[in-house]
């Protein structure tokens, strides 16, 4: 009963749950729509436009490597404000970015913007939540990224067939990006007491100063995962062309984010009283079926029942992997155990295009997301050894 008592849905993680959708948001608006902007307006080849596009989430990677040490000197709040600022001057800049290398760079810091940002967001979800129901209340803030993955490319489309010049695209991101960093201000959390931020680093360069070596198994996994995703998230516009099945293909994501909508109340809760592993273990063969329904669909509802099995599966692993990954490491550190977790998923996400896509002309699309099955066949065993086969319902319930 006392569980029930204590508030999930305050003004903090609301607000900080915005600003998570939003930074995302303009994140997944700008993929969809960069490489074209690269193409049109500077002559970039097919390959430069990629890189364009890409080198955003080095810098993703590179804001999240920092970020976990940061928030544990400085606190989470400061940290936060810090990212928020360096994204919206960087989403302002690209009305400046007047050439290649410039935009290039304004891309990678703008990643790096947005790594320190999602990592502070998550951090302080972490700490505002109350501990017995943090699964429950980090997969009700994981939605918030997950709608922004399905709203962000439909609204850059739509922009795109709106408006033939991309500075509309840049004005609505940097009126997003200047009202984000504003909600800064009413957000009223609490750093961590300055005892738990003197001890969660040490001085001078060690491994454990950057990464959560408890959170590293579940990290792992999570980057496995993140690659056999990433192809459906790089390559779905070419693959529905190709099987004609575009008018499927722009639903593809709807459908995705309303089943992760529909089932994220329950496996959220189920996770603090029964556990991880009854949720990871189905969500995972639920992402199989789903990957081999994706890789042998002809239909628009063949194709779209392989949205809503992928929406579950992996939709659903994600949150749940991630309140996994902060369970395991102490309070002081709940930093670096957040950035460690994204750092190896956002890896998966990134590698996992340009590796695959090395494929594509000899295996063609189809062949590509069906190997796709048997890497997360494998990762169900990763998951069993690194952490599955260690877990009980004492461990089950967050602390």
């Amino acid at each position: 009963m006392e569980a029930t008592r204590k508030k999930l849905w305050t003004k903090d993680f609301l607000i900080v749950s915005l600003i998570n959708f939003t930074i995302t948001l303009i994140f997944y608006l700008l993929m969809v729509t960069i490489a074209a902007y690269a193409v049109e307006h500077f002559n970039a080849s097919t390959s430069t436009a990629g890189l364009v596009s890409s080198i955003f989430i080095i810098g993703t990677l590179l804001g999240r490597l920092g970020t976990g040490r940061i928030i544990g000197d400085w606190g989470s709040k400061k940290t936060l404000f810090c990212g928020l600022l360096l994204f919206m001057l960087s989403t302002m800049s690209y009305f400046i970015a007047g050439n290649l290398p410039l935009l290039m760079i304004n891309r990678l810091v703008q990643g790096i913007a947005l790594g320190i940002a999602s990592t502070a967001t998550g951090t302080i979800i972490a700490q505002i939540l109350p501990a017995e129901r943090r699964g429950e209340g980090i997969g009700y803030y994981s939605l918030s990224a997950i709608l922004a993955t399905a709203i962000g490319p439909f609204i850059g489309i739509l922009l795109t067939q709106l408006f033939a010049d991309y500075r509309m695209i840049f004005a609505v991101d940097s009126v997003l990006a200047i009202i984000c960093f504003f909600m800064y201000y009413i957000v009223t959390v609490p750093d961590a007491p300055k005892k738990a931020k003197d001890t969660a680093v040490k001085a001078g360069f060690k491994v454990t100063n950057f990464i959560e070596m408890r959170a590293v198994p579940i990290a792992f996994v999570a980057l496995v995962i993140g690659f056999a995703y990433s192809g459906v998230m790089s390559f779905m516009t070419f693959y529905a062309k190709e099987l004609d099945l575009v008018s499927a293909g722009s639903y593809f994501f709807i459908i995705y984010a309303i089943v992760i909508l529909a089932t994220r109340p329950f496996t959220g809760k189920l996770l603090d009283t029964r556990g991880a592993n009854i949720i990871i273990y189905p969500c995972l063969v639920l992402f199989a079926i789903g990957m081999y329904a994706f890789s042998s669909a002809t239909t628009t509802i063949a194709f779209l029942i392989a949205a809503a099995c992928i929406g579950i599966g992996y939709g659903n692993f994600n949150s749940v992997a991630q309140a996994i990954a902060i369970k395991v490491t102490p309070n002081e550190r709940l930093g670096l155990a957040t950035s460690t977790y994204f750092i190896f998923y956002d890896l998966g996400l990134g590698v996992g295009p340009y590796f695959l896509g090395l494929f594509v002309p000899s295996m063609g699309y189809s062949s590509i997301f069906f190997s796709m099955v048997f890497v997360i066949l494998v990762s169900i065993v990763l998951y069993y050894l690194l952490h599955g086969k260690h877990e009980n319902l004492k461990q089950a319930k967050i602390s």
